[in-house]
């Protein structure tokens, strides 16, 4: 296994420079050059800081998958710790490397997303249960269980429980942003 190309596939899959990934891993821009070279060994905790930066898992990173995978079983889902938010799992392993990036998301009565800024993209969402508010700019559209939203990512947008129960979508963006 070439270590230096992987994590370079995986940084320009997650639209990073090499002076951007160091910064957030605090590591040098040099380091990193070198390393996707494979001119450097690297300790543990020094890739563990940069898998955490591309949110990639140590076992997704070494884990031997054929390049033909097209079912993923629930344990390999990657649950993130998003604020607000009852559940918010990635679906999909190694979501920096694709083009879109699918994510199950619970919120309980009441909660948000975080607000997320404009980017270049494109964001599709399917209600599964419960109602949500979609907040797009200075527009609000709610969404019912089976009902989907879709738009391009060009406004401040986060998404709401406005139910009395818990609400749960599956929730798509283009390129990988989670």
């Amino acid at each position: 296994m070439k270590i230096g190309e992987q994590l370079r596939n995986l940084r320009i899959a997650s639209d990073l420079t090499q002076e951007e990934l160091a910064a957030r891993s605090d590591l040098t821009k040099g380091f990193i050059s070198q390393l996707e070279r494979d001119q450097t060994s690297i300790s543990v905790d020094s890739l563990l800081d940069i898998l955490q930066v591309l949110n990639v898992k140590v076992t997704d990173f070494f884990a031997e998958e054929p390049e033909d995978s097209i079912v993923f079983s629930e344990n390999q889902r990657t649950a993130l710790a998003e604020a607000g938010v009852r559940s918010f799992q990635l679906l999909i392993p190694g979501g920096t490397n694709r083009r879109m990036e699918p994510a199950l998301v619970e919120l309980a009565p009441g909660e948000k997303t975080e607000s997320f800024q404009p980017f270049q993209g494109e964001e599709f969402g399917l209600v599964l249960q419960g109602i949500i508010t979609v907040h797009f700019g200075t527009q609000s559209a709610r969404a019912r269980s089976g009902e989907c939203f879709y738009f391009e990512a060009a406004r401040d947008h986060y998404i709401e429980n406005t139910g009395k129960r818990v609400a749960k979508l599956l929730w798509m963006t283009t390129p990988p942003m989670f």
